[in-house]
């Protein structure tokens, strides 16, 4: 195949050697060529910017920028990158947030390695791609009452600090990770609270993790 035909790929995952590990897989296939890559949010949106590549291989979870922003802000430049997330949450609610903000696909750390070269290349060429086992979950969640799915009810700066907050961040860390003010945190996270019916931090920690929404990254 030549290489003006070649799949353009930016990999941005703040491990450096699963990061590592990525480019290698993608650049062993003839067909891919890895043009650049980052541990952090906001440079991969920079690198977007710069190189504009085919697809953007986004880590969802990341020290600056999550998925959901990361992706908003990608889709914002208005070019032609198309971001598959990947992500160590198989988590449906996620899932279908950052597709309904522009993503075009949404892949396990868990997948096989030919799972994530199958969904590159099928975002590249314009398709959707979300792994078997994410696809399963959202199809069994449509037409599910909110009391089965309580996070469904948050909005998505509600869910960005819900999870920052489960994972044991302090308000003035959320509110400078989020560029919000310290006042606004403490009202989302009022409202976080009464909307899922909880009383405290240690409830949103339980709450998060008996969802799937925060773990091991």
């Amino acid at each position: 195949m030549g290489q003006e035909t070649k799949v353009r790929v930016l990999v941005v995952d703040d491990h450096e050697v699963v990061r590592a590990g990525i480019c290698r897989l993608l650049d062993a296939e003839p067909d891919l060529d890895v043009v650049g890559q980052s541990g952090s949010g906001r440079q991969g949106v920079a690198l977007c910017r710069e190189h504009g590549p085919d697809v953007l291989v986004l880590d969802y979870r990341l020290p600056d920028l999550d998925g959901l922003e990361a992706t908003r802000q990608v889709v914002e430049l208005g070019g032609s990158t198309h971001v598959l997330i990947l992500t160590m949450h198989a988590n449906e609610e996620y899932a279908t947030r950052v597709i309904q903000a522009g993503a075009a696909g949404f892949v396990a750390k868990v997948a096989p390695a030919n799972d994530l070269l199958t969904a590159v290349r099928k975002v590249a060429s314009g398709g959707v791609y979300v792994s078997p086992e994410i696809m399963d979950k959202m199809v069994a969640r449509m037409g599910q009452p909110v009391t089965e799915a309580p996070e469904m009810a948050l909005s998505n700066r509600e869910l960005q600090v819900l999870t920052r907050l489960a994972r044991g961040m302090k308000t003035r860390e959320v509110a400078e990770a989020l560029y919000l003010s310290a006042s606004t945190v403490e009202t989302y996270r009022g409202r976080i609270l009464e909307k899922l019916g909880l009383r405290n931090n240690s409830d949103v920690t339980r709450f998060a993790i008996r969802r799937g929404l925060v773990g091991v990254d």
